[in-house]
């Protein structure tokens, strides 16, 4: 008998030991779950809280803090995976000696007998090998994490980090892609379904085996009923029950263009942008956003029918709109096809803007006292270059010319002559010099800057074009408004705001540019009951065609053009293609934000005259010219050259 003891107190000493052994070898593991900083998913919604993409590395994951969790989760998984979790201290003693014999009858691991806790242990820190080693190294680990954490958090753990198939990671991330749902709006079959996942993540997907998926979430209703945990109603109605499963990309990625814009942006503040679980709230509007999109494939689709002969591939646009105010970028699209290319130009691109530049030009000769009629001569001269001793001859569009014509119409017909007029006049270094300051860059030191001869992005322009549309003050564009990180602290953002020239300057340009719209070259860009003002553009053998415009409350850019920089048809202007798409669009924001200002509102310090039956725009910088009548309706007093 003594010796049966000593053999007996020796195994166990042995065993003991061994297990000390194990524990030293492996207890760090444990703190893998006990301090368990999983991989999470960041989300970017737009200004309504849609959700425009998710972001993420490696795993798709979507955490879920305990409390948030239904009870009917919790009970589903502890019914079909562990029905004495809540008493067992890590391991179920009676199910491992259980498995210990169908295991030694094949003479392999067969049968796992794993508890919750063994499953969560397996799943962060250990292999899926079904070896003996790896099951004593599990039962050690799964005992340390008992010690540590509740059941609570053991479940926290565990339900947000297994596999529950088609990519998803966590039960949060698991309803919202099949199901299109919270947690707190799942029926409990959609319950059965998510919770009988883990077994066979790849069999049991709903997507691809929907049969296999519901016969495993029956099981679980199955068990839920045997425990007495739904009542039989409940158990049939759920067992009848056929769920509505969604098949969508991990990513759910609605507006490709703004998202790159948004991973180039954010990354700047955050090194860990898709993996760290930020919550990215945008200004972007996603119906805006697609009526953008939708605008710009309309209208290249009516360039290709009115131009067959057109490269489909190189043919392409972009948009940009935004809050007058608040520089909140609204929509941008920087292609007809995402797909197709990835290249965002409307960001990325530099285009030049041609006579849609002309307005700055005139600002500039308001601000410095000149006024909507001061007469200008729309005259042809010749520009010699003594470097190079080449000469420049630029034209009309048109190939005419008309003498002497007010500030005012020449912006309104885009008069080519008149405005390099102009800039000799006012002085090209003194022009220079202001505008860059204002913010241009890379503008050539030559009376070509008259015709737009540079390149600028869309997004870009944009803030430099607000300067008319916010009342003389240039904005930045926003798109990120706000980044939340995953345990509740944000950070806003807003944009900057440069003054470029007074309200009521500003707003002499706003009506000379609101004729340009109903009466000049950016006809086709008007909308019933919105007043709009804006600029066309269009570059030298119709390499680009832009228009830039704004109602009271969005400023809106619009371009198209080819890829290669090849022509487009002579028939493509700003007038034509981008007016028509610019339309398009306003249309649409029209039809979803009918409250919107319609009219522009005149500020303080602009005063009105009515000359030749029509009323007129002054201020005290930009005074009228003497009263007596000059040619096309002007007055005299105006530039003489």
């Amino acid at each position: 008998m003594r010796i049966l003891l000593g053999i007996l107190g020796a195994l166990v000493l042995t065993v003991v030991a061994g297990l000390l052994y194990v524990y030293a070898q492996i207890r760090f593991d444990a703190y893998g779950i006990i301090d368990y900083k999983p991989k999470l998913t960041t989300q970017i919604f737009d200004r309504h809280g849609k959700l425009v993409a998710n972001l993420f590395d490696g795993e798709h994951r979507l955490y879920v803090p305990y409390e948030a969790i239904p009870p009917r989760v919790v009970e589903a998984l502890v019914a079909i995976e562990d029905t004495s979790f809540f008493e067992h201290g890590g391991i179920n003693v009676e199910a491992i000696f259980r498995a210990a014999i169908k295991d030694i009858q094949a003479m392999k691991l067969v049968e796992g007998a794993s508890t919750i806790t063994q499953q969560l242990v397996k799943n962060v820190v250990l292999t899926r090998d079904k070896t003996f080693q790896r099951k004593l190294n599990e039962v050690v680990l799964a005992f340390k994490v008992e010690s540590e954490l509740t059941k609570e958090e053991i479940l926290e753990r565990y339900l947000n980090h297994v596999y529950f198939g088609h990519g998803y990671y966590g039960i949060k991330t698991a309803a919202q892609g099949y199901f299109n749902k919270e947690l707190s709006e799942l029926t409990l079959k959609e319950i059965a379904i998510l919770v009988g996942l883990p077994k066979a993540p790849s069999a049991y997907d709903p997507t691809r085996n929907l049969d296999l998926a519901l016969g495993r979430a029956n099981q679980v209703l199955s068990r839920m009923n045997t425990l007495g945990w739904v009542s039989e109603e409940e158990y049939i109605t759920s067992l009848n029950e056929l769920p509505l499963v969604y098949d969508e990309t991990l990513t759910k990625n609605r507006a490709p263009y703004v998202v790159d814009e948004v991973i180039k942006q954010a990354s700047i503040y955050l090194e860990d942008l898709r993996h760290g679980g930020y919550e990215l709230h945008l200004t972007i509007d996603l119906a805006l956003q697609e009526a953008g999109h939708q605008a710009l494939n309309r209208e290249k689709i009516a360039i290709l029918e009115r131009n067959p002969e057109a490269d489909e591939a190189l043919l392409n646009g972009a948009l940009i709109a935004m809050e007058n105010g608040s520089g909140e970028v609204l929509a941008l699209v920087g292609g007809v096809d995402y797909g197709q290319s990835h290249f965002n130009r409307a960001t990325q691109s530099s285009r030049q803007p041609g006579s849609s530049f002309k307005p700055f030009i005139y600002q500039h000769a308001l601000d410095a006292g000149y006024s909507p009629l001061t007469l200008i001569p729309d005259i042809s001269r010749v520009y010699s270059d003594k470097e190079t001793e080449d000469d420049w001859k630029p034209r009309n569009y048109g190939e005419n010319f008309d003498g002497l014509v007010t500030l005012k119409e020449a912006l309104v017909r885009s008069r080519n002559l008149a405005t390099i007029n102009l800039l000799s006049a006012l002085g090209l270094d003194v022009v220079h010099r202001d505008l860059t300051r204002a913010g241009f860059e890379r503008l050539p030191q030559d009376l070509t800057i008259a015709l737009g001869s540079f390149g600028i992005s869309p997004l870009a322009y944009a803030q430099l074009y607000s300067a008319f549309s916010n009342a003389g003050e240039m904005v930045s564009p926003l798109i990120i408004k706000k980044i939340k990180d995953r345990f509740g602290n944000s950070q806003t953002f807003q944009a900057s705001k440069k003054r470029f020239t007074s309200p009521e300057q500003s707003f002499l340009m706003v009506d000379i540019l609101k004729e340009a719209v109903e009466q000049g070259t950016g006809k086709r860009a008007q909308v019933s009951g919105l007043e709009i003002a804006g600029k066309t553009g269009t570059t030298n053998n119709n390499v680009d065609a832009w228009f830039c415009g704004f109602s009271p409350e969005i400023e809106v850019l619009v371009w198209f053009g080819n890829d290669d920089n090849t022509p487009m048809n002579k028939s493509e202007t700003g007038g034509r293609s981008a007016s028509t798409a610019f339309a398009d669009f306003m249309k649409e924001y029209l039809a979803l934000y009918p409250q919107t200002r319609r009219a522009f509102v005149r500020p303080n310090g602009v005063e009105s005259a009515v000359i030749g039956g029509k009323e007129e725009y002054y201020t005290t910088t930009s005074p009228l010219p003497r009263p007596s009548q000059g040619s096309n309706g002007a007055q005299e007093g105006g530039l003489i050259f």
